[in-house]
C-alpha cells in the first residue's frame, strides 16, 4: 500500500513567497494538494488563480477563511506561514496548541535575543506562551540546524540575506580562522521581490528602474540573525542591504580578514568539508565565482572565494534565489526534515 500523503495548509499564498511556496508544495510527491486560507474576509481573491492565472485549470486552488476546526477536520498536520511577522506573531501560539507543526517564513520567532527582536516591536498578548514558543522555536537553516529541525514542533525559516550571509561565513568561523577583530563586512544586493509584494514608493518601479540604492543601513532586522546564528557581537558585522533593479535574486559579497596566511586549496578545503553531504550548497572553485543567474529559480546557495597574494585577505560571493533558497524552498527543505525525508525532495 502506498504511505498516506501528508496534509499541509499554506496561509499568505498570495505573497511572493507564499506563490512560491504553493507551487512546490503542488509537485510534492509526499503531499497531498495544500489547504489554502486566508485570514481577510473578502480582501482576497476567492481563488488563487484569479490572482496569478498561471495557476488556472483543474478548478483552480481557492482561498478559503482560516479555521481551526477545518484544519482538523481535513487532517493537516502541518500549517505553512507565509505572513507578515505580526501576523504569524499572532497565529503561532493557537496552532501550537492544536497539535500543528508550523514552518514560519516571517521573522516572528527567528531571535532569541529580546534586543534584536526589537526591531519587530512585537505586542504579544499572552507575553508567558511567546516566551516559550520563542525558546522552543528552531532557527531552520538546513546545513546548521538539520538534527535540531528534525524533531522541531515550530521552524523559524531564517531570512534570505542572512541565508546568503550565515552560509557563507560560518565554515570560516567554525574553523576559527577569521580574524574577528577587524570586524566582518557584507555587501548584499537583493532583487525588488524581496521586499514583499505590498508596493512603496522605495519599491515603485519608477525608483527602482535603471537604479542602485542603499536602504537600512545599521537597522536592517536580518542583523540580528546573522550575529546571533554565527554567535558575532554586533560590533563585528557590518551589513549594508542594496536594492538591485531586478525581480528576484540576492548577491552578497563579504570580506574578512583571516588570523594567519592561508593557501586557496586551504580556503576551499575548509568549505567542502563543512558542507559535505548538504545538497543544496555548492562551492565554486576559485577564481570563478557565483552569479545571480546561476542559483536563479533553484534551491542552490553558490559559494565562492578569491584569496589575496597575502594569503590573509579573503572576500565571499554568497548568491540565492531569494524566494527559493531564501524563502519557500528553504521552507520545503525543512518540511523533508521534519518528516524523515530526504532534502531534495519536491525540490529539484
Amino acid at each position: 500500500m502506498m504511505p498516506a500523503k501528508l496534509k499541509t495548509a499554506v496561509v499568505g499564498a498570495t505573497g511572493y513567497s507564499g506563490l512560491e511556496l504553493t507551487r512546490l508544495l503542488l509537485r510534492h510527491p509526499r503531499l497531498d494538494k495544500p489547504s489554502l486560507l486566508s485570514r481577510e474576509n473578502g480582501a482576497q481573491p476567492a481563488n488563487l488563480a484569479d490572482a496569478f492565472p498561471m495557476l488556472s485549470g483543474n478548478g483552480g486552488h481557492p482561498l478559503q477563511p482560516l479555521s481551526w476546526e477545518r484544519l482538523k477536520q481535513q487532517g493537516v498536520e502541518l500549517l505553512f506561514l507565509a505572513t507578515p511577522h505580526e501576523t504569524s506573531r499572532s497565529l503561532v501560539p493557537a496552532a501550537i496548541a492544536q497539535g500543528l507543526r508550523v514552518i514560519d517564513l516571517s521573522g516572528a520567532w527567528r531571535l532569541k535575543q529580546e534586543q534584536h527582536r526589537a526591531v519587530y516591536d512585537f505586542h504579544d498578548d499572552d507575553s508567558v506562551t511567546a516566551a516559550e514558543l520563542t525558546k522552543m522555536a528552531v532557527y531552520g537553516l538546513p546545513e546548521l540546524n538539520a538534527d535540531r529541525i528534525a524533531g522541531s514542533a515550530l521552524v523559524a525559516n531564517p531570512g534570505c540575506y542572512a541565508t546568503s550571509v550565515i552560509l557563507a561565513v560560518a565554515p570560516l568561523l567554525q574553523a576559527g580562522i577569521i580574524d574577528r577583530q577587524r570586524g566582518i563586512i557584507s555587501d548584499s544586493k537583493s532583487g525588488v521581490s524581496g521586499a514583499g509584494k505590498e508596493p512603496n514608493a522605495r519599491t515603485h518601479f519608477v525608483s527602482v528602474a535603471d537604479n542602485l540604492s542603499a536602504y537600512s543601513v545599521f537597522g536592517h532586522r536580518h542583523v540580528g540573525e546573522i550575529v546571533e546564528q554565527l554567535r558575532l557581537n554586533l560590533g563585528e558585522l557590518t551589513f549594508t542591504p542594496h536594492l538591485l533593479p531586478i525581480p528576484r535574486g540576492i548577491l552578497s559579497t563579504v570580506y574578512v580578514y583571516l588570523n594567519r596566511p592561508m593557501t586557496t586549496a586551504e580556503v576551499e578545503s575548509c568549505f567542502r568539508g563543512f558542507y559535505a553531504g548538504k545538497p543544496w550548497v555548492r562551492i565554486f572553485a576559485s577564481p570563478q565565482l557565483p552569479q545571480i543567474q546561476f542559483s536563479l529559480r533553484t534551491n542552490y546557495c553558490d559559494l565562492g572565494f578569491c584569496l589575496a597574494e597575502d594569503g590573509r585577505r579573503l572576500v565571499l560571493v554568497s548568491c540565492v534565489d531569494n524566494l527559493l533558497k531564501g524563502a519557500a524552498g528553504q521552507a520545503v527543505q525543512n518540511m523533508n526534515l521534519m518528516f524523515g525525508w530526504q532534502e531534495e525532495e519536491g525540490l529539484q
